[in-house]
Protein backbone atom coordinates (compact mmCIF):
# COMPACT_ATOMS: atom_id res chain seq x y z
CA UNK A 1 0.00 0.00 0.00
CA UNK A 2 1.04 3.44 -0.86
CA UNK A 3 1.66 6.13 2.03
CA UNK A 4 -1.24 7.98 1.70
CA UNK A 5 -3.33 4.97 1.77
CA UNK A 6 -2.31 4.14 4.77
CA UNK A 7 -2.59 7.48 5.81
CA UNK A 8 -5.86 7.20 4.94
CA UNK A 9 -6.70 3.90 6.97
CA UNK A 10 -5.28 6.18 9.94
CA UNK A 11 -7.74 8.75 8.96
CA UNK A 12 -10.25 6.76 9.70
CA UNK A 13 -9.77 4.53 12.27
CA UNK A 14 -8.25 7.96 14.32
CA UNK A 15 -10.72 10.56 13.12
CA UNK A 16 -13.35 8.66 11.25
CA UNK A 17 -14.08 5.93 14.53
CA UNK A 18 -12.02 7.20 17.39
CA UNK A 19 -11.94 3.87 18.18
CA UNK A 20 -11.37 3.70 22.07
CA UNK A 21 -9.43 1.25 24.35
CA UNK A 22 -10.60 -1.84 25.18
CA UNK A 23 -13.55 -1.42 22.42
CA UNK A 24 -14.85 -3.82 19.92
CA UNK A 25 -14.94 -2.83 16.45
CA UNK A 26 -16.60 -4.07 13.36
CA UNK A 27 -15.69 -3.57 9.34
CA UNK A 28 -17.64 -4.20 7.09
CA UNK A 29 -16.45 -4.23 3.80
CA UNK A 30 -16.77 -5.71 0.51
CA UNK A 31 -13.99 -7.79 -1.28
CA UNK A 32 -12.46 -5.79 -2.83
CA UNK A 33 -9.50 -4.06 -0.84
CA UNK A 34 -8.60 -6.60 1.39
CA UNK A 35 -4.63 -5.58 1.60
CA UNK A 36 -6.89 -2.00 2.72
CA UNK A 37 -9.13 -3.86 5.61
CA UNK A 38 -5.97 -5.87 6.98
CA UNK A 39 -3.98 -2.67 7.44
CA UNK A 40 -7.49 -0.89 9.26
CA UNK A 41 -7.84 -3.80 11.40
CA UNK A 42 -3.83 -3.66 12.31
CA UNK A 43 -4.97 -0.21 13.16
CA UNK A 44 -7.59 -0.62 15.68
CA UNK A 45 -5.44 -3.30 17.19
CA UNK A 46 -2.92 -0.60 17.60
CA UNK A 47 -5.39 1.94 18.82
CA UNK A 48 -5.99 -0.67 21.79
CA UNK A 49 -9.34 -2.49 20.55
CA UNK A 50 -10.44 -5.26 22.21
CA UNK A 51 -11.64 -6.84 19.17
CA UNK A 52 -11.69 -6.45 15.27
CA UNK A 53 -14.61 -8.47 13.28
CA UNK A 54 -14.44 -8.01 9.61
CA UNK A 55 -17.91 -8.79 7.92
CA UNK A 56 -17.54 -9.54 4.13
CA UNK A 57 -20.09 -8.30 1.72
CA UNK A 58 -20.28 -9.47 -2.11
CA UNK A 59 -23.00 -7.34 -4.17
CA UNK A 60 -23.54 -10.02 -6.37
CA UNK A 61 -24.78 -12.46 -3.82
CA UNK A 62 -27.02 -10.14 -2.58
CA UNK A 63 -28.36 -10.18 -6.15
CA UNK A 64 -28.42 -13.81 -6.37
CA UNK A 65 -30.54 -14.09 -3.14
CA UNK A 66 -33.02 -11.91 -4.28
CA UNK A 67 -33.12 -13.68 -7.72
CA UNK A 68 -33.83 -16.90 -6.19
CA UNK A 69 -34.84 -16.63 -2.13
CA UNK A 70 -38.68 -16.04 -1.40
CA UNK A 71 -39.94 -12.72 -0.16
CA UNK A 72 -40.75 -14.55 3.08
CA UNK A 73 -37.42 -16.25 3.58
CA UNK A 74 -35.83 -12.63 3.09
CA UNK A 75 -38.37 -10.85 5.22
CA UNK A 76 -37.29 -13.44 8.26
CA UNK A 77 -34.76 -12.71 10.90
CA UNK A 78 -34.34 -15.44 12.55
CA UNK A 79 -33.13 -16.03 16.44
CA UNK A 80 -29.55 -16.06 16.18
CA UNK A 81 -29.88 -12.37 14.04
CA UNK A 82 -31.74 -11.04 16.48
CA UNK A 83 -29.49 -12.20 19.78
CA UNK A 84 -26.95 -10.37 17.64
CA UNK A 85 -28.63 -7.22 17.42
CA UNK A 86 -29.10 -7.59 20.99
CA UNK A 87 -25.35 -8.10 21.57
CA UNK A 88 -24.16 -5.05 19.23
CA UNK A 89 -26.99 -2.94 21.62
CA UNK A 90 -25.41 -4.26 24.69
CA UNK A 91 -21.55 -3.64 23.41
CA UNK A 92 -22.04 -0.84 21.18
CA UNK A 93 -18.94 -1.29 18.78
CA UNK A 94 -17.38 1.31 16.39
CA UNK A 95 -18.67 0.45 13.46
CA UNK A 96 -17.10 1.07 9.74
CA UNK A 97 -18.45 0.70 6.29
CA UNK A 98 -16.65 0.72 3.67
CA UNK A 99 -17.73 0.98 0.58
CA UNK A 100 -16.62 0.00 -3.22
CA UNK A 101 -19.89 -1.51 -4.50
CA UNK A 102 -20.66 -1.31 -8.21
CA UNK A 103 -23.15 1.79 -8.80
CA UNK A 104 -25.54 -0.53 -10.95
CA UNK A 105 -24.51 -3.46 -10.05
CA UNK A 106 -27.90 -4.42 -8.61
CA UNK A 107 -29.99 -3.13 -11.83
CA UNK A 108 -32.51 -5.82 -13.14
CA UNK A 109 -33.59 -6.95 -9.63
CA UNK A 110 -37.60 -6.53 -8.47
CA UNK A 111 -37.24 -3.45 -6.83
CA UNK A 112 -40.66 -4.21 -5.20
CA UNK A 113 -39.73 -7.19 -3.63
CA UNK A 114 -36.99 -5.42 -2.11
CA UNK A 115 -38.75 -2.81 -0.46
CA UNK A 116 -41.54 -5.26 0.83
CA UNK A 117 -38.83 -6.97 2.49
CA UNK A 118 -37.10 -4.05 4.16
CA UNK A 119 -41.08 -3.12 5.27
CA UNK A 120 -41.43 -6.48 6.74
CA UNK A 121 -38.25 -6.79 8.72
CA UNK A 122 -38.36 -2.59 9.67
CA UNK A 123 -40.31 -3.52 13.03
CA UNK A 124 -37.29 -5.20 14.66
CA UNK A 125 -34.28 -3.86 12.92
CA UNK A 126 -36.18 -0.30 14.20
CA UNK A 127 -36.03 -1.21 17.63
CA UNK A 128 -32.47 -1.92 17.42
CA UNK A 129 -31.98 1.45 16.19
CA UNK A 130 -33.47 3.02 18.57
CA UNK A 131 -31.21 1.64 21.31
CA UNK A 132 -28.13 2.41 19.67
CA UNK A 133 -28.87 6.14 18.68
CA UNK A 134 -26.34 8.24 18.89
CA UNK A 135 -24.45 5.96 21.71
CA UNK A 136 -21.80 4.30 19.28
CA UNK A 137 -19.12 6.07 17.12
CA UNK A 138 -19.43 4.79 12.89
CA UNK A 139 -17.76 5.84 9.96
CA UNK A 140 -18.86 5.50 6.24
CA UNK A 141 -15.88 5.53 3.46
CA UNK A 142 -14.95 4.14 0.83
CA UNK A 143 -12.24 2.58 -1.54
CA UNK A 144 -12.42 1.82 -5.19
CA UNK A 145 -13.55 -1.36 -6.41
CA UNK A 146 -13.00 -2.55 -9.89
CA UNK A 147 -16.79 -1.88 -11.14
CA UNK A 148 -16.88 1.20 -9.46
CA UNK A 149 -14.10 2.37 -11.33
CA UNK A 150 -14.89 1.20 -14.30
CA UNK A 151 -18.70 3.03 -13.72
CA UNK A 152 -16.70 6.68 -12.72
CA UNK A 153 -13.78 5.93 -15.59
CA UNK A 154 -15.26 4.01 -18.41
CA UNK A 155 -12.67 4.65 -20.93
CA UNK A 156 -9.92 3.57 -18.24
CA UNK A 157 -8.25 0.31 -18.17
CA UNK A 158 -8.93 -1.68 -15.18
CA UNK A 159 -5.55 -0.36 -13.09
CA UNK A 160 -5.43 2.76 -14.71
CA UNK A 161 -9.43 3.57 -13.27
CA UNK A 162 -8.67 1.89 -9.87
CA UNK A 163 -5.36 4.32 -9.35
CA UNK A 164 -7.50 7.15 -10.59
CA UNK A 165 -10.28 6.76 -8.12
CA UNK A 166 -8.05 6.02 -5.21
CA UNK A 167 -6.38 9.94 -6.31
CA UNK A 168 -9.90 11.15 -6.19
CA UNK A 169 -11.04 9.50 -3.10
CA UNK A 170 -7.97 10.69 -0.96
CA UNK A 171 -8.17 14.40 -2.56
CA UNK A 172 -11.99 14.68 -1.55
CA UNK A 173 -11.48 13.00 1.50
CA UNK A 174 -8.35 15.29 2.48
CA UNK A 175 -5.77 12.82 2.73
CA UNK A 176 -3.41 13.38 -0.03
CA UNK A 177 -0.97 14.86 2.09
CA UNK A 178 1.35 14.09 5.45
CA UNK A 179 -0.82 14.62 7.95
CA UNK A 180 -4.93 14.14 7.31
CA UNK A 181 -5.80 13.95 10.79
CA UNK A 182 -4.33 17.79 11.45
CA UNK A 183 -6.88 18.46 8.22
CA UNK A 184 -9.55 17.30 9.15
CA UNK A 185 -8.93 19.02 12.25
CA UNK A 186 -8.84 22.60 10.75
CA UNK A 187 -11.48 21.28 8.73
CA UNK A 188 -13.94 20.55 11.68
CA UNK A 189 -13.12 23.86 13.42
CA UNK A 190 -14.38 25.55 9.97
CA UNK A 191 -17.88 23.24 10.04
CA UNK A 192 -18.20 24.00 13.73
CA UNK A 193 -18.50 27.68 13.13
CA UNK A 194 -20.47 27.51 10.42
CA UNK A 195 -22.66 24.77 12.48
CA UNK A 196 -22.64 27.96 15.89
CA UNK A 197 -23.91 30.88 12.95
CA UNK A 198 -26.59 29.29 11.86
CA UNK A 199 -28.25 27.97 14.78
CA UNK A 200 -27.82 31.04 16.27
CA UNK A 201 -30.03 32.70 13.81
CA UNK A 202 -33.01 30.65 14.81
CA UNK A 203 -34.35 30.08 11.26
CA UNK A 204 -38.31 30.05 10.52
CA UNK A 205 -37.67 28.49 6.92
CA UNK A 206 -34.75 28.18 4.24
CA UNK A 207 -35.95 29.21 0.40
CA UNK A 208 -34.25 27.87 -2.26
CA UNK A 209 -34.02 29.18 -5.86
CA UNK A 210 -32.11 28.32 -9.07
CA UNK A 211 -32.48 28.52 -12.81
CA UNK A 212 -32.77 25.06 -13.39
CA UNK A 213 -36.03 25.18 -11.78
CA UNK A 214 -35.91 24.59 -8.18
CA UNK A 215 -38.31 26.95 -6.52
CA UNK A 216 -38.91 25.56 -2.92
CA UNK A 217 -39.14 26.61 0.82
CA UNK A 218 -39.14 24.28 4.13
CA UNK A 219 -39.86 25.05 7.56
CA UNK A 220 -37.19 24.46 10.07
CA UNK A 221 -37.70 23.06 14.11
CA UNK A 222 -38.35 25.68 16.57
CA UNK A 223 -35.16 24.74 18.95
CA UNK A 224 -33.44 22.65 15.83
CA UNK A 225 -29.41 23.52 15.12
CA UNK A 226 -26.91 22.71 12.51
CA UNK A 227 -24.75 20.43 12.67
CA UNK A 228 -21.90 18.96 10.71
CA UNK A 229 -18.32 17.59 10.63
CA UNK A 230 -17.29 15.65 13.92
CA UNK A 231 -20.43 14.92 16.39
CA UNK A 232 -20.59 13.43 19.46
CA UNK A 233 -22.11 10.44 21.31
CA UNK A 234 -24.24 10.27 24.32
CA UNK A 235 -21.18 9.78 26.30
CA UNK A 236 -19.17 12.11 24.59
CA UNK A 237 -16.96 10.66 22.58
CA UNK A 238 -16.05 12.38 19.33
CA UNK A 239 -16.08 10.74 15.93
CA UNK A 240 -16.62 11.61 12.17
CA UNK A 241 -19.55 9.75 10.89
CA UNK A 242 -18.93 10.60 7.32
CA UNK A 243 -15.36 10.71 5.50
CA UNK A 244 -15.43 12.87 3.14
CA UNK A 245 -17.77 15.34 4.40
CA UNK A 246 -18.53 19.18 3.41
CA UNK A 247 -22.13 19.31 4.73
CA UNK A 248 -23.73 21.60 7.28
CA UNK A 249 -27.28 20.18 8.50
CA UNK A 250 -30.02 19.89 9.95
CA UNK A 251 -33.40 18.14 10.00
CA UNK A 252 -36.28 20.38 8.77
CA UNK A 253 -39.90 20.26 10.36
CA UNK A 254 -42.02 16.57 8.90
CA UNK A 255 -44.89 18.06 6.84
CA UNK A 256 -43.47 21.17 6.25
CA UNK A 257 -42.03 21.71 2.67
CA UNK A 258 -43.44 23.38 -0.52
CA UNK A 259 -42.51 23.92 -4.54
CA UNK A 260 -40.33 21.86 -6.44
CA UNK A 261 -36.88 21.03 -6.88
CA UNK A 262 -34.78 19.17 -9.32
CA UNK A 263 -31.69 16.76 -8.94
CA UNK A 264 -28.46 18.06 -10.08
CA UNK A 265 -26.50 14.80 -9.89
CA UNK A 266 -27.81 11.32 -10.85
CA UNK A 267 -28.78 9.07 -7.42
CA UNK A 268 -27.73 5.84 -7.06
CA UNK A 269 -30.36 3.95 -5.07
CA UNK A 270 -30.23 0.20 -4.19
CA UNK A 271 -27.42 -0.58 -6.91
CA UNK A 272 -29.53 1.45 -9.76
CA UNK A 273 -29.08 4.89 -11.20
CA UNK A 274 -32.12 7.31 -11.01
CA UNK A 275 -31.09 10.14 -13.46
CA UNK A 276 -32.77 13.36 -14.27
CA UNK A 277 -35.49 13.89 -11.99
CA UNK A 278 -37.47 16.35 -10.35
CA UNK A 279 -39.67 15.79 -6.90
CA UNK A 280 -42.78 18.68 -6.29
CA UNK A 281 -43.72 19.01 -2.59
CA UNK A 282 -47.08 19.74 -1.39
CA UNK A 283 -48.18 20.05 1.93
CA UNK A 284 -45.04 18.45 3.33
CA UNK A 285 -44.53 16.09 1.04
CA UNK A 286 -43.48 14.97 -2.36
CA UNK A 287 -46.75 14.59 -4.26
CA UNK A 288 -45.02 14.00 -7.84
CA UNK A 289 -41.50 12.98 -9.76
CA UNK A 290 -40.11 12.85 -12.98
CA UNK A 291 -37.12 10.92 -14.33
CA UNK A 292 -35.79 10.25 -17.08
CA UNK A 293 -34.28 7.04 -16.22
CA UNK A 294 -35.92 4.76 -13.13
CA UNK A 295 -38.60 6.67 -12.26
CA UNK A 296 -40.24 4.00 -11.13
CA UNK A 297 -37.88 3.29 -8.68
CA UNK A 298 -38.38 6.96 -7.55
CA UNK A 299 -41.70 6.10 -6.71
CA UNK A 300 -41.12 3.25 -5.29
CA UNK A 301 -38.45 5.18 -2.72
CA UNK A 302 -41.07 7.44 -1.89
CA UNK A 303 -43.62 5.39 -0.80
CA UNK A 304 -41.86 2.83 1.30
CA UNK A 305 -43.40 3.83 4.30
CA UNK A 306 -46.08 6.73 5.17
CA UNK A 307 -43.51 9.63 5.40
CA UNK A 308 -40.64 8.26 3.02
CA UNK A 309 -41.94 11.22 1.12
CA UNK A 310 -41.78 13.72 3.58
CA UNK A 311 -38.20 15.67 4.34
CA UNK A 312 -35.74 14.25 6.94
CA UNK A 313 -32.66 16.33 6.44
CA UNK A 314 -31.61 20.07 4.54
CA UNK A 315 -27.71 20.03 3.97
CA UNK A 316 -25.75 23.47 2.86
CA UNK A 317 -22.78 22.15 0.78
CA UNK A 318 -20.77 25.03 -1.02
CA UNK A 319 -20.57 24.58 -4.80
CA UNK A 320 -17.08 24.90 -4.80
CA UNK A 321 -16.05 21.97 -2.78
CA UNK A 322 -13.48 19.64 -3.31
CA UNK A 323 -15.91 16.99 -4.72
CA UNK A 324 -17.67 18.90 -7.24
CA UNK A 325 -13.40 20.50 -7.79
CA UNK A 326 -12.65 17.07 -8.63
CA UNK A 327 -14.42 17.34 -11.87
CA UNK A 328 -16.02 13.14 -11.10
CA UNK A 329 -19.00 12.45 -10.04
CA UNK A 330 -18.58 9.02 -8.19
CA UNK A 331 -22.03 8.01 -8.79
CA UNK A 332 -21.77 6.87 -5.13
CA UNK A 333 -24.20 9.18 -2.54
CA UNK A 334 -21.58 9.20 0.19
CA UNK A 335 -19.37 11.80 -2.36
CA UNK A 336 -21.64 13.14 -4.54
CA UNK A 337 -23.69 14.66 -1.54
CA UNK A 338 -20.96 16.60 -0.73
CA UNK A 339 -20.64 18.17 -4.21
CA UNK A 340 -23.41 20.82 -3.55
CA UNK A 341 -26.26 21.15 -1.71
CA UNK A 342 -29.04 18.23 -1.05
CA UNK A 343 -31.69 17.12 0.34
CA UNK A 344 -33.18 13.59 1.85
CA UNK A 345 -36.40 12.08 2.03
CA UNK A 346 -37.01 10.05 4.89
CA UNK A 347 -35.49 9.68 8.57
CA UNK A 348 -34.58 12.81 10.39
CA UNK A 349 -31.62 13.19 12.56
CA UNK A 350 -32.68 13.27 16.65
CA UNK A 351 -29.20 14.76 17.49
CA UNK A 352 -30.35 17.73 15.06
CA UNK A 353 -32.43 19.12 18.04
CA UNK A 354 -30.67 21.50 20.77
CA UNK A 355 -30.71 19.51 24.02
CA UNK A 356 -31.24 16.14 22.27
CA UNK A 357 -29.85 14.17 24.77
CA UNK A 358 -32.41 14.57 27.30
CA UNK A 359 -35.57 13.42 25.27
CA UNK A 360 -36.84 10.10 24.40
CA UNK A 361 -36.94 9.60 20.53
CA UNK A 362 -40.68 9.97 20.75
CA UNK A 363 -40.55 13.34 22.05
CA UNK A 364 -38.00 14.31 19.18
CA UNK A 365 -39.92 12.63 16.57
CA UNK A 366 -43.28 14.90 18.26
CA UNK A 367 -41.30 18.25 17.72
CA UNK A 368 -40.96 17.54 14.23
CA UNK A 369 -38.07 14.98 13.57
CA UNK A 370 -39.11 12.49 10.48
CA UNK A 371 -39.49 9.29 11.34
CA UNK A 372 -38.95 6.95 8.21
CA UNK A 373 -37.80 3.24 7.29
CA UNK A 374 -35.78 5.07 4.58
CA UNK A 375 -33.21 8.26 4.68
CA UNK A 376 -32.10 8.97 0.74
CA UNK A 377 -30.11 11.88 0.16
CA UNK A 378 -29.98 13.70 -3.60
CA UNK A 379 -28.27 16.78 -4.66
CA UNK A 380 -30.00 20.06 -5.98
CA UNK A 381 -26.84 22.64 -5.62
CA UNK A 382 -26.02 24.18 -8.69
CA UNK A 383 -23.70 27.28 -9.32
CA UNK A 384 -26.30 29.90 -9.03
CA UNK A 385 -28.40 28.37 -6.47
CA UNK A 386 -29.43 30.97 -3.53
CA UNK A 387 -30.70 29.80 -0.38
CA UNK A 388 -32.40 32.62 1.95
CA UNK A 389 -33.08 32.06 5.60
CA UNK A 390 -36.74 33.55 6.78
CA UNK A 391 -35.99 34.97 10.82
CA UNK A 392 -37.66 37.09 13.00
CA UNK A 393 -35.20 39.42 12.34
CA UNK A 394 -35.82 39.16 8.28
CA UNK A 395 -34.46 37.80 5.32
CA UNK A 396 -31.04 36.45 5.92
CA UNK A 397 -28.77 35.36 2.84
CA UNK A 398 -27.03 31.88 3.46
CA UNK A 399 -25.75 30.86 -0.13
CA UNK A 400 -25.32 33.13 -3.38
CA UNK A 401 -24.10 31.44 -6.71
CA UNK A 402 -24.22 28.19 -5.23
CA UNK A 403 -21.52 29.10 -2.19
CA UNK A 404 -21.94 30.55 0.83
CA UNK A 405 -22.78 34.21 1.29
CA UNK A 406 -21.07 34.53 4.81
Amino acid sequence: MKKEQKNYAKLLVNKGLNVQKGQTVIVRAAMDQIPFVEEVVRLCYKRGAKKVTVEWLHQPLEKIDYKFCSEQTLSDIPEWEQKKFDYLADTLPAILYIESDDPNGLAGIDQKKVAKVRQNRYPIVRAYRDKIENKYQWCIAGVPGEKWAKRVFPEAKKKEGINKLWDAILFTSRADNDDPVAAWEKHNADLKRRCSYLTSLRIKRLVYKSSNGTDFSVGLIDGGRFAGGEELTLSGIPFNPNIPSEEVFTSPKAGDAEGIVFASRPLSFRGELIENFSMRFEGGKVVEVHAEKNEELLKTMISMDENAAKLGECALVPFDSPIRNSGVTFLNTLYDENACCHLAVGEGFPECLIGYENMTLEECREKGINDSIIHVDFMIGTADLSIDAVTDDGVVPIFREGNWAF
